[in-house]
């Protein structure tokens, strides 16, 4: 696990190492145990390491031997063992135990098409001095970040965006991007919220060269969503085959690691599988509430009883709500999402013991495990359903922000129409499987993934997810909707499958959100909090949006005349990102 950057410069102008050094040190945290750096004539790769697999030999770059190729990875490959065993068996063997080292070989055996191999997640930069190129890749869901700017006559690549900011780039708001933040809460990739800044999209290849920039999908779920027909039983056992292969790959590493255990299905079924492999006790954290209406802390012990973890846990109050600016500050961009603070405190705690943690993200995207799939589809679909979908997870409405903004937004494109490229890509699938690929493909790489990676990198802590192991993925839009949502259970197979191994307590007790609330303290003691956000003048003004709409939202609430939390919350994390990112204060 680490952090990667770097430049390609069409010009052949290189940058002097002190400058480099600046965008290594702004994502410090995501690797601070090494740095390295190759550089050639307008081209440098770097790579900030955080030590998870052969400790003493895992520097980064790897370079070849003739120096002509280089590489850098932010992530881990979890099938190196039998790919370094390819690699020896056709004459080209590793003399280093690290996953990097087996990229490299694996460019030199197969060239750019070695991809398909990789069972990971992962962010990598290779440069081939050869023919003067720079590939950067991403994984196939997106686990690990790259965002890109491109001036026209130098792109920059680096894991997090402050890294790019370093190097001068524009600090101008990207307004269409902001038009979409106030609809999915996030701002969806690839867009960013600054303008000229990129995200590269989960699954792509960007090939940079002195003439052009060609960027091709190599991973396409959509073509991954045709629907296998087998019994109940065969289903079963598929998942806790695919489930346990997953999660014990992801148990292979050089130092102590843990889990997360919130006591919901996904994590205690990852630490479930977790405890029959491992010869020790797991370590595993959670946060708890004071509000019942949240708290999961009784369940996280349960299964902690059941698997005989070594389990640690801290409360989470108001008081945390500190957290937020410097959240904010480590994502990036704005989050309405306000879960990732205490993912952020059981990160923390979490690196206390480990460097190492799996969790139990993406069950939820790829099984129907949110209520929100059950309360849409219990009903009879209307003709537009995909529409009537898009507006119910919505937070503004496209009439609202008309409302809301100031300038006329007419001419942008509408969230809507944005939502529909995304769903137009599986016409083919079941309804409940185009909402699943939806949220697979925007909001797990604009939002929950985001959530782990960078509360986990903000103190130096990896995250893997078995439940987006590329296997279990492609079976999820294998299996039909109505395997995931029937007779008024989410996740239906799924449980099934889980049910004796996790008992039927934890299988089947009722979901709670993994968040705060906020809500309420906004009525209450953060009342003046949101006060000074919402209706300062630094807030007024931007003249993004209207005051006297903004001050009834805010004014309704606090009074208690109308709920609009999820609406203060996207914008108070939209001030919050303008003070440090525009104002820089």
């Amino acid at each position: 696990m680490c952090g990667i950057f770097g430049y390609f410069d069409r010009n052949g102008i290189s940058l002097n190492s002190d400058e480099l050094k600046k965008m290594g040190d702004a994502i410090r945290h995501r690797g601070p145990d090494d740095f390295g750096v190759f550089e050639s004539d307008g081209v440098s790769i770097g790579n900030q390491r955080l030590s998870i697999i052969d400790l003493e030999n895992g520097h980064q770059p790897f370079i070849s031997e003739d120096g002509q190729v280089a590489v850098v990875q932010n992530g881990e490959i979890y099938n190196y063992l039998e790919l370094a065993k390819e690699l020896k068996d056709i004459g080209n063997p590793c003399k280093t135990q690290s996953d990097t080292e087996v990229l490299l070989k694996l460019y030199q055996s197969y060239g750019i098409n070695f991809l398909d191999k990789l069972n990971g997640m992962f962010s990598i930069a290779i440069y081939d001095n050869r023919n003067k190129v720079l590939h950067l890749i991403r994984d196939r869901v997106g686990v690990k970040p790259l965002y890109i700017h491109d001036n026209g006559s130098r792109i920059y690549f680096a894991s997090e965006i402050k890294a790019l900011l370093r190097m001068n780039i524009p600090r101008n708001l990207d307004r269409e991007a902001l038009n979409h933040y106030l609809s999915f809460n996030y701002v969806p990739p690839p867009l960013t919220l600054f303008e000229g800044v990129r995200h590269l999209m989960p699954g792509h290849l960007m090939t940079i060269s002195r003439e052009k920039t060609e960027t091709k999908c190599w991973w396409n779920l959509s073509e991954k969503c045709n629907i296998k027909h087998q019994t109940d039983k065969e289903w079963i056992e598929e998942f806790n085959t695919l489930l346990h292969s997953a999660t014990e790959l992801r148990m292979r590493a050089d130092v102590p690691y843990g889990a997360f255990l919130s006591g919901g299905v996904d994590s205690s079924s990852v630490v479930a599988h977790m405890a029959q492999v491992s010869k020790h006790p797991i370590k595993t954290f959670s946060i708890g509430f004071e509000d019942p209406q949240y708290d999961e802390s009784k369940y996280a012990l349960m299964a902690s009883q059941k698997f005989g973890t070594e389990h640690f846990t801290e409360l989470f109050d108001m008081n945390g709500m500190n957290r937020w600016p410097n959240m904010i500050y480590f994502c990036d961009q704005p989050h309405g999402d306000v879960s990732f603070i205490p993912t952020h405190q059981v990160a923390g705690l979490a690196r206390q013991h480990v460097k190492m943690v799996l969790t139990g993200d993406g069950g939820d995207e790829l099984f129907a495990g949110y209520d929100k799939y059950l309360t849409f589809f219990s009903r009879e679909l209307p003709k537009d359903y995909l529409r009537d979908y898009f507006n119910s997870i919505s937070v503004f409405s496209e009439e609202q922000k008309k409302s809301l903004f100031i300038d006329n937004y007419s001419h942008a494109q509408s969230s809507v129409e944005f939502a529909n490229k995304i769903f137009n890509k599986v016409e083919h699938c079941d309804p409940i499987n185009q909402a699943l690929y939806f949220d697979t493909m925007m909001l797990l790489p604009g939002n929950n993934l985001v959530k782990p990676d960078r509360m986990g990198m903000a103190v130096s802590l990896e995250a893997r997810t078995p439940f987006l192991d590329y296997r279990m993925v492609e079976f999820a839009f294998s299996m039909p909707g109505t395997l995931k949502l029937r007779e008024g259970e989410t996740k239906y197979i799924y449980k099934k499958a889980v049910s004796q191994l996790i008992g039927e307590e934890l299988t089947y007790r009722k979901k709670q959100m993994f968040t705060v609330p906020i809500g309420d303290w906004f009525r209450g003691k953060l009342s003046q909090y949101v006060k000074d956000l919402l209706l300062s003048n630094q807030f007024i003004d931007r003249r993004l949006f209207k005051p006297e709409v903004v001050a009834c939202l805010v004014e309704q609430h606090l009074a208690g005349i109308a709920n609009y939390t999820r609406e203060l919350r996207a914008l108070a994390a939209l001030e919050i990102w303008c003070r440090r990112f525009l104002d820089e204060s």
